[in-house]
């Protein structure tokens, strides 16, 4: 019964987010933001509800999973390694960019170290799918990857709204923007809201753009796991877990890219329901985050938030001059 009560109370809190992130002047949050905000709001207002926790703690870790590998469907690896080489090598230089000076100025800031190198994955790679993903890898405490989760869903809206803006007056390609938004905006949803505006090729280069920053979060969680046993930060002869579903992840990208004569294996109305249903499914388990935070451990989130907020925008500007 808790089990069932759990999952069906971040499902409700999931559809609450969906129906006010459609709303025309509440839409700038995004799905995720509205779930982790309204159950934020109800941690604060009426206690984490203990009856239920099994089904909601069931929700943020083994659904979370479950979401990140049906995000995999998303990821076309033929075309990123025959089209997207040169885009390859500029996200390799975002990642690296965005997770070194976001660590450098949160230390410049006196910030939360945990939570400065959860908010530069993310920055760098995919919001806050890469933020669910490694946070099991550096042992990062619930609370964390929730204001993470929350911080870049935030700060990745008003950076998709301000290029939309901006894009009309750039001196920029449509293929320039595409590649600019690409590889230096946060989430596949900000990337796609930033694009469409600038035409359809703008939006398939900036996806295939951000697509191969998707990809790298699997050669960059198996150097965070190295780089975890190499600090000693796991205790000796603990195991560290390996993320398993990350290569589930990798499999389905894989029988994603399938192709016979020109014809895919999985047709695009059904890879578009599932990765519909995946981002609902990651809203269900921010729900179950959302929870975990207390308005009090908002005041140490100012610095982490300032140190990644200066790291997008000097990102930003190191992408436009890539572009």
């Amino acid at each position: 019964m808790a089990m069932a009560g759990g999952i069906g109370f971040t499902f409700i809190i999931a559809l609450i987010g969906y129906a006010l992130s459609s709303v025309p002047k509440l839409s700038v949050l995004g799905q995720l933001a509205w779930a982790i905000l309204i159950a934020a709001l109800i941690r604060q207002l009426w206690g984490y509800p203990e009856a239920i926790r099994s089904g909601i703690q069931f929700t943020a870790k083994k659904l979370l999973r479950l979401a990140i590998i049906l995000y995999g469907l998303k990821l076309n690896i033929a075309i990123v390694f025959s089209q997207g080489l040169g885009l390859l090598l500029r996200d390799v230089v975002v990642i690296v960019f965005a997770i070194l000076v976001t660590m450098l100025l949160s230390k410049w800031l006196k910030a939360d170290g945990s939570l400065s190198l959860l908010l530069g994955i993310g920055t760098g790679v995919c919001g806050a799918a890469a933020i669910a993903a490694v946070s099991p890898i550096l042992k990062a405490k619930d609370e964390d990857t929730a204001l993470g989760a929350g911080i870049i869903a935030f700060v990745g809206t008003v950076f998709a709204v301000v290029y939309t803006l901006l894009q009309p007056v750039l001196p920029l390609t449509e293929g320039q923007y595409g590649i600019w938004s690409g590889i230096s905006l946060h989430e596949l949803a900000h990337v796609a809201l930033a694009a469409a505006p600038a035409g359809e090729g703008a939006l398939a280069v900036s996806l295939l753009a951000k697509l191969g920053r998707v990809f790298l979060l699997i050669p960059l969680s198996l150097v965070l796991m190295y780089w975890m046993r190499r600090t000693g930060r796991i205790e000796k002869g603990s195991k560290l877990e390996f993320p398993w579903f990350l290569l589930g992840f990798i499999a389905l990208s894989l029988i994603g890219s399938i192709e016979f004569g020109g014809t895919p294996l999985i047709p695009a109305g059904l890879k578009n329901g599932i990765a519909n249903s995946a981002s609902f499914i990651l809203a269900m388990a921010m729900v179950g985050l959302g929870l975990n935070i207390h308005i009090q451990s908002l005041r140490k989130a100012w610095r982490p938030l300032l140190a990644m907020t200066i790291t997008s925008v000097l990102l930003a500007v190191l992408a436009f001059w890539m572009s």
